[in-house]
């Protein structure tokens, strides 16, 4: 069975005082939490609170990672971040081929593809987002989109990168605007993602985790989390209270065993 793995993506959230009562509160639940082990627990700050929350983090099983990174090792790239320098302060994920880099910041597949394997030769656990617009989905799409966006990693890395990997399914259209996949639609493109890898290696389709990445919260955790292909959550706004957060981190560990 592949373990579940819960993400909090902070975005362009946090400070030091809010970073420290965020996190305490969170690892004084998990504590108390015996199932907690039966998962993978990780938040990604921004860059420059990484420290800080690997420093709180480093007694417990919570995992800290960056939310992009250069595909770059070094050089003349302002403004950049390396992804050995994020290896180097403690993060051991990162999200790449977040909708919000893509759009707003015209991250094409092939960077996103390039960005997967500097993070991979730095130790790095890649969390790749894959998914589709509203139109994209209204256009009947979304297979089309997704199936692009894999390929383009596919071929700059081979099929044998993703053991190393997580997928997060992330449709654009339920990121941040109440809206959400039905469990239905989102298990549908949960299949269709693994179907894809198994075209290349159905042993590698099998173990890669797939997580769902739009608008999950404690009141609809479990039911997505119940889908076969289902493996975890990337989450956004519930990421940022510590309730919210724990409690699809209990559905996750609900999951396991049943």
């Amino acid at each position: 069975m592949r373990k579940p793995i819960v993400v909090g993506n902070w975005k362009l959230n946090g400070s030091h005082a809010d970073n420290e009562s965020l996190v305490t509160g969170v690892l004084s639940e998990m504590a108390d939490m015996a199932d907690m082990a039966a998962i993978d627990v990780a938040v990604c700050p921004p860059f420059v609170f990484i420290p800080q929350v690997e420093g709180l983090a480093t007694s417990m099983s919570l995992g800290v990672g960056g939310q992009n990174c250069s595909e770059h090792d070094s050089g003349a790239f302002t403004g950049e971040v390396a992804p050995g320098m994020l290896f180097d302060v403690g993060a051991r994920y990162v999200i790449l081929g977040h909708s919000e880099r893509r759009a707003m910041y015209g991250e094409t597949n092939e960077i996103v593809s390039a960005k997967v394997k500097a993070a991979l030769a730095a130790g790095l656990t890649p969390i790749l987002c894959v998914g589709e617009t509203l139109e994209e989905r209204e256009s009947d799409q979304t297979e089309a989109v997704v199936r692009q966006q894999l390929a383009a990693v596919i071929a700059g890395n081979g099929i044998a990168a993703f053991e190393r990997m997580v997928i997060a399914y992330e449709p654009v259209w339920a990121i941040g605007t109440g809206r959400t996949a039905s469990p239905e639609q989102a298990q549908e493109v949960h299949a269709f993602i693994r179907g894809q890898l198994a075209d290349h290696d159905a042993s590698v389709a099998q173990s890669v985790r797939i997580q769902y990445g739009g608008s999950m919260k404690p009141a609809n955790a479990a039911e997505l989390l119940a889908q076969p292909d289902i493996d975890g959550g990337l989450i956004g706004g519930a990421s940022l209270k510590a309730e919210d957060f724990l409690g699809i981190c209990r559905a996750a560990a609900d999951t396991v065993g049943n």
